[in-house]
């Protein structure tokens, strides 16, 4: 099985027997549990709100330096101090049915019980790389999610326009703790010390 968007549709299709089925008139229907097995089965990321379901775009060979720069930096950080970073695919619970995928995920403590197999059920920071057909699912919808799962830190990496945020949660919403450009270093509010030089980053690409 496979999943299609094309022209925004979305299908399942079994090529081998000559099957499309159109699955948009079931948004809104899904279950948890649905979701689950869907996502089990393809190497899209698939993430899903409330019975929807959204497939992500394939990421670009930019977006995977900047993940691969990003994930050797906070490793080499965290991992000393006993933290796990991982990085997509690898769903986030974010509430109930609603589940993110996160391009980055890290937890402080590795022996944190969040750190499950088929899906994280927290984080301490997540970051995602902005993707240039829907900015603001990163700088809004994701921002709003995050917030509403009490996740301490969100860094939001722009390749837009050469940005980094990083987002501090304070109460129910984000504060921004900085917005970082070239000639500078985005440093998180979390982890005291660590530093991520914009320039490193977006010439990484």
């Amino acid at each position: 099985m496979a999943i299609d968007t094309k022209d925004l549709e979305l299908k399942l299709i079994r090529r081998s027997a000559g099957v499309e089925l159109d699955l948009d008139p079931l948004q809104g229907l899904w279950t948890e549990a649905q979701y689950l097995v869907l996502s089990n089965q393809t190497s899209h990321l698939i993430e899903f709100t409330d019975g929807d379901i959204e497939v992500l775009p394939m990421p670009t060979r930019k977006h995977q330096v900047i993940l691969a720069l990003l994930y050797e930096l906070f490793v080499g950080f965290l991992r000393p101090r006993g933290g796990k970073v991982l990085f997509a695919p690898l769903r986030l619970q974010v509430r109930s049915n609603a589940y993110r995928e996160p391009d980055l995920l890290l937890l402080l403590d590795a022996n944190d019980p969040r750190n499950q197999n088929a899906f994280w059920l927290g984080a301490d920071l997540v970051a995602e790389i902005v993707s240039a057909d829907d900015p603001e699912r990163d700088t809004k919808t994701k921002r709003a999610d995050y917030a509403e799962a009490q996740i301490p830190e969100y860094w939001i990496l722009n390749p837009l326009d050469e940005t980094i945020t990083v987002l501090k949660l304070d109460g129910d919403a984000y504060a921004e703790h900085g917005v970082f450009r070239r000639g500078g270093a985005a440093a998180s509010a979390l982890l005291e010390g660590f530093a991520v030089p914009v320039d490193e980053v977006f010439d990484a690409a």
